[in-house]
């Protein structure tokens, strides 16, 4: 390999070193007994938030506007959260199941 290539190489790596975000968050929320738990929680742009449902019905987590996510009874459903803010999501099929996220920027 030429010297000069050498240092091509040596700077590709260091910037796709530099390049990698910050390891993205796995979060599980349980649904049991028409209850999302842990109700209110905090997360980054990038996490992955998975609601895991032990009830024998489905639910949704839906935030208007954002997302709707369908939660098949004793199956899991994920999202990766995409934008900053305070979302507040609920079940559209039981709209007392309510939740709260605090999603900070990457």
């Amino acid at each position: 390999m030429l010297p000069g290539r050498y240092l091509f190489v040596f700077m590709v790596t260091i910037w796709g070193i530099n390049s990698v975000p910050a390891h993205a968050e796995m979060i599980h929320v349980t649904i049991d007994n028409l209850v999302f738990s842990p109700a209110e929680l905090k997360a980054r742009v990038g996490d992955t938030i998975t609601w895991i449902n032990k009830d024998i019905v489905a639910h949704t987590a839906t935030a208007r506007g954002d997302w709707d996510v369908m939660i098949p009874a004793n199956e899991s459903a994920s999202l990766v959260l995409t934008k900053a803010g305070i979302v507040e999501y609920y079940c559209r099929f039981h709209p007392h199941m309510k939740g709260r996220l605090t999603i900070a920027p990457e």
